[in-house]
């Protein structure tokens, strides 16, 4: 039995625990960090992410706050937009169903520019996001999709500078320590309990605990339990430790069950991608261009509308589609015209390709797939596509089809132009929906809706924001937003001023 003592405890070290264990150090507590991981594969998801942080901003003077290096040269050959609380509101309701809960939401929107400066205080750098949110068109950008920008190196970056600015800070990480239970004391949290590698126990007094670990896509049992059937074999597209334990932890303490439980973030994944994310890779296994495409299955037909909405608005539901195709697979399928719009992930090493000069030699290299069907679903796009109207990837173009059982909504071009390039994908899932509820300081209810004392909680545990689906670069403002919250609140519990 290992024991040790401080002010607030944090369970997990991605984005949200980091934010959390700043937050709290700031506010004058002793805080340690436990980390199921080893000190090589820490940070949690956030290190497998791509860093897009979807935040309300009033053109490029908010632009420049965040990314102070912006060049002159940059700011007059790209139109950044804006994003409004009321366009980021009304994205997050829509793709929703209206189900998010609205005072979350609110605080989540309301604070997400202050959020990315107090990051940008703690070391965190921010750049533009060309390569993923703006397309050129005659000779200057446009950023489409209320996503302007992103961590410096990505996902790995942000967390290395979260790392060291909790070091700056005096934050105390335990590697390889997976917190177990919650101790309590007069009905108030009084302690976590880890295992350590090699079985010893490590005991740590608290008088507050943030949990935030993650939530279930890690544990296959718990998403055949509630996600269904089949999500046994839906592959993890980050990391290996996201068990489910902080949730875990938190029902057993009596908190309250929230949000959408059988829901989840998926994505289109690489169908041969490893069962875990692979950090060497980090997110380059997501195929995400689908939008200038078609999408085909087993039997050769389209299942989906790849233009339905801007990629940001349907990637996150569309790998529960794959899921529920035979054999779990599809091929995401593009001609010549639009190879330069294929984002990088589709030419790393790593990828599932197939390239042919004819549809028919195309579709006959694809593994279990139906060649004659595949042909058919080819010809009758092809000959439905509406050619009169103007293709433009920056907006909704509403050049789509006319006349097929499953239409495209934008951007349909015919498949007319070889060579012809075929991805494989299956369904990756990112994070799971359900979690615990909290309140708008970051306190964890009980079945009361109570606050459970000295526990708080953040990030992708936390129910009651994402339903169904899920607007892109929101998971990672949401943990920063609600870990800075939870992180202050905990010290503040501690430590009243």
């Amino acid at each position: 039995m290992v024991s040790l003592s401080a002010d607030v405890a944090i369970v997990g070290a991605g984005n949200a625990a980091l934010c959390a264990a700043l937050a709290a150090a700031e506010a004058g507590a002793e805080v340690v960090v436990l980390e199921a991981a080893s000190k090589d594969e820490r940070g949690g998801n956030s290190t497998y992410t791509a860093g897009a942080m979807r935040v309300v901003y009033d053109g490029v003077g908010d632009v420049q706050k965040l990314v102070p290096a912006l060049g002159q040269s940059e700011i007059e050959s790209t139109d950044f937009g804006n994003y409004s609380f009321g366009d980021y509101f009304d994205d997050m309701a829509r793709v929703t169903q209206y189900r998010a809960d609205q005072d979350l939401l609110e605080i989540l929107i309301r604070r997400s520019f202050s959020t990315l400066e107090w990051m940008q205080g703690k070391g965190v750098r921010f750049q533009p996001s060309y390569g993923r949110q703006a397309f050129k068109v005659d000779g200057r950008f446009k950023f489409w999709g209320g996503l302007v920008v992103e961590t410096w190196g990505g996902g790995s970056g942000l967390v290395q500078a979260l790392f060291d600015g909790a070091a700056a800070a005096g934050v105390r990480v335990i590697y390889e320590a997976r917190a177990r239970e919650l101790t309590f004391e007069a009905g108030r949290v009084a302690g976590v309990r880890a295992s350590l590698r090699g079985g010893e126990t490590l005991d740590v007094a608290v008088s507050a605990v943030v949990l935030a670990s993650g939530g279930f896509e890690a544990n296959s049992e718990m998403r055949a339990r509630y996600l269904g059937p089949g999500w046994d074999l839906a592959k993890v597209r980050g990391s290996r430790h996201n068990m489910g334990d902080g949730i875990r932890m938190g029902l057993e303490a009596g908190a309250e069950p929230y949000g959408n439980w059988s829901g989840c973030h998926a994505v289109g994944w690489d169908m041969n991608a490893p069962a875990y994310g692979d950090l060497a890779v980090g997110d380059g296994f997501q195929k995400h261009s689908y939008p200038f495409g078609i999408m085909i299955n087993a039997k050769g037909e389209r299942f989906l509308d790849e233009g339905a909405d801007f990629r940001n608005y349907t990637y996150a539901k569309y790998g529960r589609e794959i899921l529920a195709q035979p054999g779990q697979f599809a091929w995401q399928i593009f001609d010549a015209k639009v190879s330069h719009l294929l984002r990088d992930e589709y030419r790393i090493r790593e990828v599932t390709c197939v390239q042919a000069d004819s549809i028919a030699d195309l579709a006959a290299k694809l593994e279990g797939v139906d060649a004659a069907g595949l042909e058919q679903t080819v010809a009758a796009f092809n000959t439905a596509v509406q050619t009169d109207v103007l293709f433009n990837p920056n907006i909704m173009d509403g050049r789509g089809t006319e006349g097929l059982a499953v239409a495209k909504s934008n951007w349909a071009n015919p498949l007319d132009n070889p060579p012809y390039k075929a991805y494989g994908v299956t369904c990756g899932i990112t994070f799971t929906f359900g979690g615990l509820h909290i309140d708008g300081e970051g306190r964890v209810l009980d079945t009361a809706q109570d606050p459970i004392p000295g526990l708080y909680a953040a990030g992708e545990l936390v129910g009651g924001l994402f339903y169904f689906n899920y607007p892109g670069g929101t998971g990672l403002t949401s943990g920063a937003v609600f870990g800075r919250i939870a992180g202050s609140g905990a010290a503040n519990y501690v430590t009243p001023k």
